[in-house]
């Protein structure tokens, strides 16, 4: 035992490895360097100790006010952002048993992508304006995610038992349907600012305001402090279904449990940055890589590095072809989609 440290959060506690207490302090650290190198770079250069100064209130006025009101709400929602959609990745891929289950891959960001279009269509007036408040988006998006993992697990129940491979494959089936729908309704529809939807639909965090911030960093907190309760089960989820059984977990209830989780968490993420890709595939992996299986440490590693992708993201994005913006979801799919295919060249025999 001399290599663990146990973690204690209220009733509940957790043995972690050394190793990947180290790792969580490592990338924590990383995660604050480049939030720091994020806030400073822009049209106007701060240096880091300015910026630090400017986090807590203490800089000049100017530099006050474009740290936290231009700069911080849109970097704190790409980290939250990321965290949110690498967790969710990291349950699908708990439950289904393959490293290449991910939101995208099951459809729960498409079918946020088809609720936000809907939505945008079902209110645009003649004159090409939204009729109600956009603020109302976020919920769209929401129920669009969440609607879809319980679609999937519904569709994919045979004799009263939900298999893997059925989950994972129904999952792409409505994902394509929903994605077709979406295309169908951009162009038909009266959408209102089509050009921002279609930005929404690929990821992005420009324009965040900290009303969105707020919102999502206690969604993602208390989803998170729930899951962690459910670690111990998603670890015995790997195991098979017999094994999980003779474990005494009840698996269904479990599965139906960590994937309304899953959707949950990528909803919130998907409902303020938009379809950002591939973070939810990349991230656990590369997580299982640093600290293992065992979801004690492999649900905030995949948090920590999916907030990293993202936030790394959206500094290229905004500055590698400054002053044009390109949508953060850009590069991350540009990444993700070479990765995703490393991925089944490595599992092509299993």
């Amino acid at each position: 035992m001399k290599n663990y440290r146990s973690l204690r959060m209220g009733k509940a506690s957790f043995l972690i490895d050394k190793k990947s207490l180290f790792i969580l302090v490592l990338l924590t650290a990383l995660t604050f360097a480049l939030i720091v190198l994020s806030l400073g770079i822009g049209q106007m250069t701060i240096n880091p100790f300015d910026v630090i100064k400017a986090i807590f209130g203490a800089g000049t006025d100017m530099h006050n006010l474009v740290v936290q009101s231009f700069r911080m709400p849109r970097i704190l929602l790409a980290v939250f952002a990321g965290a949110g959609l690498a967790m969710s990745g990291a349950i699908l891929q708990g439950i289904i048993r393959n490293p290449l289950a991910s939101p995208d891959i099951i459809g729960i960001t498409a079918g946020a992508s088809f609720t936000t279009v809907a939505f945008l269509a079902l209110y645009s007036d003649r004159s090409n304006t939204l009729s109600v408040s956009i603020h109302w988006l976020p919920l769209a998006s929401f129920l669009g995610a969440v609607g879809m993992g319980f679609l999937v697990y519904v569709l994919s129940q045979k004799y009263g038992q939900v298999a893997p491979i059925r989950l994972v494959l129904i999952g792409i089936g409505l994902s394509a349907a929903a994605q077709a729908l979406t295309t169908m309704m951009m162009i038909l529809g009266p959408i209102f600012t089509a050009s921002r939807a279609n930005i929404w639909i690929t990821g992005s965090v420009n324009g965040t305001n900290w009303t969105e911030v707020l919102t999502i960093i206690p969604w993602i907190f208390l989803l998170t402090a729930i899951l962690f309760f459910y670690a111990r089960r998603l670890n015995i989820q790997e195991l098979g279904d017999e094994l999980t059984v003779n474990a005494g977990s009840l698996v269904q209830r479990d599965r139906l449990v960590l994937l309304f989780l899953s959707s949950a968490l990528a909803g919130g993420a998907v409902a303020f940055a938009g379809g950002i890709g591939f973070v939810g595939l990349m991230a656990p992996h590369m997580a299982r890589k640093l600290v293992g299986s065992a979801f004690g440490a492999l649900l905030p590693v995949s948090a920590l590095l999916g907030g990293l992708i993202v936030l790394l993201a959206d500094l290229i994005a905004r500055t590698a072809f400054a002053p044009l913006e390109i949508p953060a979801g850009v590069f991350t799919s540009a990444i993700g989609a070479p990765y995703f295919i490393y991925l089944l060249y490595r599992t092509r025999n299993r």
